[in-house]
């Protein structure tokens, strides 16, 4: 406690030229004997702060003094609030009012050096940000959920963790109906409620078999796929660089490990008449099925 009163009084005479003692006991609920307690410690501390009598006096600092002079190299002092503003991109007010506040303390700017979103392009909701209020209330939330069936259920839970997984973000939490975890893929929520009602903490962790069927991993498989030029934008955003071979008529032969599920199989239907399977063969047939059922389908 008396850190971090001794914090607050740092970050006040950085922002002001003269305190009274009086002042500093009303902000900070101590008594004026206490605020001078602390003002010798932080001269034990090599703080340079300083105290002048009579009318007009107060507690001051150096004019020159910043805090980093004292504690953290520049290098240090740019790391911190560097990873601060990082930490801000997903709309944490505590970290924004840290990093505010270390930025005075070190007389520096963080460079805003990151932007984070986690919407796509199509479509915004805020359920990663209401989740996330959730879990550090330990508020019960109430959605409505569509499973890799297409069933629609009702679900409430009790939210435990955020997690990115496979190309998509799910919900952990401890499901009231079922009274054990599961994992639902955020996508696939709709009318989402947070509601006022509480719960205790759970010492639960999610295990492979709790997961649903369609979120355990399959085999991975060695995918060869020629790929048109047309979709040149395509292979530079969905490939690593070094499993792309460019051909003599501009066209690519691009290589990947990925577990074989339906979104291997819409992946590769989504380059359209600009793809061929060449590797592995069944893996090709199955496509070819695919897309034999589709022009079927729009006839």
């Amino acid at each position: 406690m008396q850190a971090n009163r001794l914090f607050e009084i740092i970050y006040i005479l950085l922002n002001k030229t003269c305190v009274p003692a009086k002042e500093l006991a009303q902000h900070l609920g101590v008594s004026t004997r206490t605020i001078y307690r602390d003002i010798d410690n932080l001269s034990s501390a090599g703080i340079p702060v300083y105290t002048e009598k009579g009318k007009g006096g107060g507690i001051s600092l150096l004019p020159d003094f910043v805090l980093n002079k004292s504690i953290l190299s520049d290098e240090e002092q740019r790391e911190i609030l560097n990873s601060l503003h990082g930490l801000a991109n997903v709309k944490t007010d505590e970290t924004r009012q840290v990093l505010e506040r270390l930025s005075t303390i070190f007389n520096k700017t963080a460079v805003n050096w990151l932007e984070v979103d986690f919407s796509d392009w199509s479509y915004h909701n805020d359920y990663f940000n209401d989740f996330k209020a959730a879990i550090l209330g330990r508020r019960i939330a109430e959605f409505e959920y569509y499973n890799s069936y297409g069933e629609k259920t009702t679900r409430r839970i009790e939210p435990m963790q955020l997690w990115f997984k496979s190309r998509a973000w799910y919900i952990k939490g401890y499901c009231l109906k079922k009274l054990d975890t599961r994992i639902y893929r955020l996508s696939r929520l709709r009318n989402l409620v947070i509601t006022d009602e509480h719960f205790p903490e759970r010492d639960l962790h999610v295990k492979q078999q709790d997961l649903p069927a369609k979120q355990v991993v399959n085999e991975n498989i060695q995918i060869v796929l020629r790929i048109a030029p047309e979709m040149t934008y395509r292979v530079f955003d969905e490939f690593d660089e070094g499993r792309v071979e460019t051909m003599p008529d501009g066209s690519f032969i691009a290589t990947a490990t990925w577990a074989e599920d339906n979104w291997v199989y819409g992946f590769i239907l989504s380059f359209a008449e600009y793809v061929e399977v060449l590797e592995p063969a069944h893996l090709r047939e199955t496509i070819k099925a695919k897309a034999l059922k589709i022009h079927e389908n729009n006839l």
